[in-house]
């Protein structure tokens, strides 16, 4: 629809079409859009204006905008049709022309009318990068990111690229301590995998050893998933060790197996111990949940969970997962009988669940099913 529409407005426009009038039919077709066939065409509308087409229809639009910036709200109209919508719809309609334009004059203006937001501040320090203004888009950047810091809901993608911005500003004009004292500030804040490929991009190549064993030293908090995930990445085994010693198997429960998984995997081998903790807090969180569709999930996670606490010489905490399995969960009989034959398998050389059910697979689907 988008690349019809747009191909509309060029063809008008090179048959020589009265541009107010392809301005009132586009303008027409998105207001009487029940299927949103239209969502947002201005993005890729004021593209496709020329000079006349973009002129006619920022006219046609403004009129729209002020005329119900002055109505009042009527509550026999539905939301879709009260002033306060449609001031905010022809707003945006506004800001996209403007910035397919770059007109930093006409967005700035705008924004004041409306009220500044996060996305006005990214889409002007955008606009004066690309006009080569790179002071006056750190100052709008810097503003961005005060005023995304006061969103009670967290950082907006708008705040997370004008960080990105900010520190790609402050390295092009020549003040790149800054952008590595403000990287490794919110590091510190909230270590994770992304926060510390940030920074490494940042600091001098002959000084980055030194940079990842400070960030490793200062990588403490109570986000395990976050700190799995950097350990993993930053192939630190030992400190990934240490913080799955420190944890609590609670806590080892509630974290998401997309991070506990890969560190089980890594430890096996070494920490033998320590890996049976984290697949046996993956089978715990699912059968805990009664998540009955992830029950085979669970019971390959218990087996491994066994042969490495057995690999550890830890039998008697194998032994207390299955007193607690029993305790907890005998009323899940269809569940406990499976895991009662894993439980007596203790020291068998057999094949695992996961193992069994892809030969189930196979053979009800064929060697080629998948």
């Amino acid at each position: 629809m988008r690349d019809l529409v747009c191909a509309w407005i060029k063809a008008r426009q090179a048959s020589g079409a009265d541009p107010d009038e392809t301005a009132r039919r586009l303008l027409a077709r998105m207001d009487d859009d029940p299927y949103s066939f239209c969502y947002q065409i201005e993005k890729d509308a004021a593209k496709a204006f020329d000079k006349a087409g973009s002129a006619a229809f920022e006219r046609q639009v403004r009129a729209r905008f002020e005329g119900v910036s002055s109505a009042k709200r009527s509550p026999d109209k539905p939301p879709g049709h009260q002033p306060e919508y449609l001031r905010r719809r022809y707003g945006e309609v506004l800001r996209a022309l403007y910035l397919a334009r770059k007109d930093v004059a006409a967005y700035t203006t705008l924004a004041a009318e409306t009220g500044l937001t996060v996305q006005d501040c990214h889409a002007l320090a955008t606009m004066l990068v690309t006009r080569r203004k790179p002071e006056e888009a750190l100052a709008w950047a810097e503003r961005g990111m005060a005023l995304d810091r006061e969103n009670p809901h967290g950082c907006t993608m708008a705040g997370l690229e004008l960080i990105r911005m900010h520190r790609e500003l402050l390295t092009g004009l020549g003040r790149g301590n800054e952008a590595i004292e403000a990287a490794w500030a919110d590091f510190r804040e909230d270590p994770s995998k992304y926060g510390y490929a940030d920074l490494m991009k940042l600091v001098p190549k002959a000084e980055r050893k030194a940079w990842h064993e400070k960030a490793m030293d200062a990588a403490k908090g109570s986000d395990l998933h976050s700190l799995m995930e950097l350990f993993l990445d930053t192939r630190e085994t030992e400190r990934l060790a240490e913080l799955v010693r420190g944890s609590t198997d609670e806590a080892l429960k509630l974290t998401t197996h997309y991070a506990t998984e890969p560190a089980a995997k890594k430890l096996e081998k070494a920490h033998p111990g320590l890996a049976a903790r984290l697949w046996r807090a993956q089978g715990m969180r699912i059968v805990d949940g009664a998540k009955s569709k992830y029950y085979d999930a669970a019971l390959a996670n218990f087996e491994r969970a066994r042969r490495c606490y057995e690999r550890a010489g830890l039998a008697a905490e194998w032994a207390g997962t299955v007193q607690e399995m029993r305790a907890n969960h005998r009323r899940k009989t269809g569940f406990m009988s499976r895991f009662e034959a894993l439980a007596e398998g203790s020291g068998r050389d057999e094949p695992s669940f996961l193992d069994r059910a892809k030969t189930r697979w196979a053979a009800r689907h064929g060697n080629g099913g998948s």
